[in-house]
């Protein structure tokens, strides 16, 4: 894949839910940050000395690793949003990737909990990548409304509750960003004012409606306007 992007790849991981690993897959979800660590303890050396011998609690391996001629390692970002994985993902991946956490936590725990774990670990300032859904729409209620529904799930998860009830939001459509194109625009801009590097838009109108073309528009002309 990296070699496909012409070395533009970023890898994201995460530790996914505790009813996803133990329910669905019938696995433990024991002390996730340290198989996160673990995890990570295999991953970035197999990534930048294309080989590994590690041995844990959860996970030991001894693998290598060829890259096709030219390709480099792909930056690598964490779902991080709890202290310690924060801790984890600033001292030593690129960055974190969140999803279901507004504005103000962003700027008062996700940002400076990261930056502080990268700094004391000798590391250039981190990567947040802010994921949130997103809408152009006339009726802010009513497309607030549709959001709670398609969303409703993700207030249900731990990880992502603990982040709506920092932000004092009750569901996930609160931190939604919804209204006219000026609005969604500012709300978006914004973010890199409080630390936010990347935004990834999940857009939730149905695709052939007015509201999903407005949409894709104006986040097509504000990602023209941020292109280095």
């Amino acid at each position: 894949v990296q070699a496909a992007a012409q070395n533009r790849l970023t890898l994201g991981i995460g530790l996914s839910h505790q009813i996803v690993i133990e329910t669905l897959l019938g696995m433990s979800y024991e002390r996730p940050a340290r198989h996160m660590r673990e995890y990570l303890d295999v991953l970035m050396p197999l990534l930048s000395d294309r080989k590994v011998s590690a041995h844990g609690e959860t996970i030991s391996t001894m693998a290598e690793l060829s890259f096709p001629e030219g390709v480099t390692a792909p930056d690598v970002v964490v779902a991080a949003l709890g202290p310690a994985m924060l801790k984890l993902a600033g001292s030593r991946t690129a960055g974190t990737v969140t999803w279901m956490t507004g504005p103000k936590t962003l700027e008062s725990h996700i940002v400076p909990s990261i930056t502080a774990a990268a700094s004391g670990a000798g590391r250039p300032a981190p990567r947040v990548v802010c994921c949130l859904p997103v809408l152009v729409a006339d009726d802010e209620a009513a497309a607030r409304e549709v959001c709670g529904q398609a969303f409703a799930m993700y207030g249900t998860l731990p990880s992502y509750r603990a982040m709506l009830d920092r932000e004092g939001a009750a569901g996930p459509a609160d931190v939604a960003i919804i209204g006219s194109e000026v609005q969604v625009a500012e709300q978006i801009r914004s973010l890199g004012d409080i630390g936010v590097t990347e935004f990834v838009a999940v857009t939730f109108a149905k695709p052939d409606g007015v509201e999903a073309q407005r949409t894709a528009e104006l986040l097509r002309a504000i990602a023209a306007d941020n292109v280095d």
